[in-house]
């Protein structure tokens, strides 16, 4: 069980948090995640035990696809945690930038205005 979680279920888990779970891949995983059990509890596929007793026998209870899909939330939710963290940063630097830019603006209207006053008007 230890060779299990140490060396095939990390080989199995790694990357899947992007993959696009179609049925034929789920079926390859299943298939592959059970040639290892089988292989490290020299349970020959000519026995014909099937997979629920093989698992059991093992002390698995979920398969393989249920952690991937954990993992894929998991995922999933840093992503849009990540996003609108983004969002709101990008909506406080360009509110920064349109204050500034305004700021600016008034100075120079200010400074025009001011200058247009200080002249004395011809005669």
């Amino acid at each position: 069980m230890n060779i299990y979680n140490a060396l095939i279920k990390i080989s199995l888990l790694y990357g899947s948090e992007t993959w696009r779970l179609t049925e034929n891949n789920k079926r390859w995983v299943e298939a592959t995640e059970m040639d290892a059990l089988r292989r490290s509890s020299r349970i020959s596929r000519k026995e014909r035990i099937r997979n629920v007793t093989t698992r059991q026998q093992i002390g698995l209870e979920e398969t393989i696809i249920k952690e991937i899909e954990q993992n894929q939330l998991t995922w999933y939710g840093h992503v849009s945690e990540n996003g609108r963290r983004k969002i709101t940063q990008n909506s406080i630097e360009v509110d920064a930038e349109i204050k500034e830019s305004t700021r600016k603006t008034e100075q120079k209207l200010d400074g025009r205005y001011k200058e247009g006053h200080d002249r004395k008007k011809p005669k």
